[in-house]
């Protein structure tokens, strides 16, 4: 008896369904997710952006309105998302979400990840400590866990 296999091709199934981004206001990140955007797009795939709101014990200790400057981040971040999307509707039409999650950067973002269900992950940083502990980007691509791009 032989093994039958199909030689169909399954139309709209190939390729990632979910494409998460992480943002932090910085260029990078913002070239990150024009990237991904773009990948969303042409994927057909969910374009979802993620800030993780970083939750320093030093700041909130000295009573530092932490949570109100990083709600102020995630909102201007939402309204670029949103005004970028506007700007290419009608022309480049493509599903997306803004998502927060608290914590450091990397855990954050593995969450986030997981939360999602991502298929891929998009991301860049171009802050001071990565000399020393690495950008998230790089974390991600080193844990293995999902396929992911760096944007320089």
């Amino acid at each position: 008896m032989t093994e039958e296999r199909s030689t169909r091709f399954e139309r709209g199934t190939d390729g990632p369904r979910v494409i998460v981004v992480g943002v932090d206001g910085s260029d990078t990140s913002l070239r990150a997710a024009a990237y991904a955007s773009g990948m969303a797009r042409r994927q057909h795939a969910l374009f979802a952006v993620v800030y993780v709101q970083p939750v320093p014990a030093a700041g909130a200790a000295l009573g530092a309105p932490v949570a109100e400057t990083t709600d102020d981040i995630a909102e201007d971040l939402v309204r670029q998302v949103r005004e970028a999307s506007e700007q290419v509707r009608g022309v480049f039409d493509f599903r997306w979400e803004f998502h927060t999650f608290r914590g450091d950067p990397y855990n954050g973002m593995v969450e986030a990840a997981d939360d999602l269900k991502a298929d891929a992950v998009v991301g860049a940083s171009e802050q001071a400590g990565h000399r020393f502990v690495g950008s998230v980007a790089v974390r991600l691509v080193k844990a293995g866990r999902r396929p992911v791009t760096v944007v320089p």
